[in-house]
């Protein structure tokens, strides 16, 4: 079966709910997929907990708190989302339309594609240690999705940039709202001493080094050793050339991430740099009727910034217009104003002495 729609938006990221939201305003139902199991795409993938400061008229909020309240702003519109799901084939149809289908096999025929993407997909950068993959999802992650996990363990975290500086404080204190996951014991490894890292970060692991709540040690993973087939240590060595047995509950790697466009690249969409080209003043890229927003495109003046991304969304929605409306003339109304977005809200109209 092939589901024939107006929208299909390509993340369900911040800036691909948003998309929702200005779509929803110009009476514009769209359908959803992303490749996660869930909607927020790397705002809550890889920084759930961490606060973000530069959202309007919010002074902080995690990422997780800004998916729930994107939801929540866009559930009028009723959106449907596919998740799980990548999207593996974009095709131009004879009448303009563009046949989309997914790794899970399901097939849209849509008026207009909006790419919301972020950088595409993210794949974090690995601990190459032969045979240690085999641990990876239980005892070995990349990223922190629950803080709770790793309350009472001993933890070993390799990397120097702000992720890894930033769980390994982390996990010496306890959280401020009184939900605890603060680790039995914390040792940070990197291979030089040296760090990529916001430098009072640096200058807070040490303190908690030399009042001995946490370690660092100067050396690379080299090897491991397992018992019952539990990851039980692992070798690191240092610039001394020793190799020293490390013993863990569980290891936390921080390389940071590689982001690949994936099938992307294979859309005939003008590329720069690993991201789409746009025109600013639609959003539009190189194939008309597919518009890109967010981290994904690329044009003069580009802020890699959510503000950013949802300032695109508008100007992508109102483009989409003569796609999908062809007769229709699209004014611009205001939500404070406007009976008619006021009835899409599903909201009552103010009335004004």
């Amino acid at each position: 079966m092939t589901i024939e729609t107006d929208a299909v938006i390509v993340g369900a990221g911040p800036v691909g709910l948003f998309q929702v939201f200005e779509l929803g305003l110009l009476e514009v139902k769209a359908h959803v997929i992303d490749s996660l199991p869930h909607p927020g795409g790397q705002c809550v993938e890889l920084y759930p907990d961490k606060p973000i400061y530069d959202i309007p008229a919010v002074p902080v909020c995690t990422g997780q708190e800004l998916t729930d309240r994107l939801l929540q702003q866009i559930a009028p519109f009723g959106a449907t989302f596919h998740y799980g799901q990548e999207v593996t084939t974009v095709e131009k149809q004879p009448d303009g339309r563009f046949l989309v289908e997914t790794s899970q096999g399901t097939r849209f025929l849509t008026k207009t594609l909006f790419i919301a993407a972020g950088v595409g997909a993210f794949q974090p950068r690995t601990l190459k240690v032969e045979g240690l993959d085999k641990f990876e999802g239980g005892q070995l992650t990349y990223h922190v999705k629950n803080p709770a996990d790793y309350a009472g363990k001993n933890i070993v975290i390799v990397g120097g940039g702000d992720s890894a500086l930033d769980w390994a404080l982390n996990f010496c204190a306890a959280n401020e709202d009184g939900n605890p996951h603060k680790a039995a014991s914390v040792i940070l490894i990197h291979r030089r001493d040296g760090f990529k890292a916001v430098p009072a970060n640096v200058a807070k692991m040490r303190a908690l080094c030399d009042a001995m709540e946490m370690q660092f040690l100067v050396g690379q993973v080299t090897g491991f050793e397992e018992s019952s087939g539990r990851l039980s240590d692992i070798k690191v060595t240092g610039s001394d050339g020793l190799t020293r047995l490390v013993p863990l509950d569980m290891l936390l790697v921080f390389f940071g991430l590689s982001p690949k466009l994936g099938p992307i690249a294979n859309w005939g969409l003008e590329i720069d740099r690993k991201q789409l080209a746009v025109n600013t003043e639609t959003f539009s890229t190189s194939e008309p009727g597919i518009f890109a927003v967010g981290d994904i495109n690329i044009y003069p003046g580009k802020k890699k910034l959510i503000l950013s991304g949802f300032h695109e969304c508008a100007l992508a929605a109102f483009g989409a217009m003569p796609f999908i409306f062809p007769e229709k003339k699209v004014f611009l109304q205001y939500t404070t104003t406007s009976p008619k977005l006021h009835k899409v809200l599903g909201v009552e109209s103010p009335v004004f002495d």
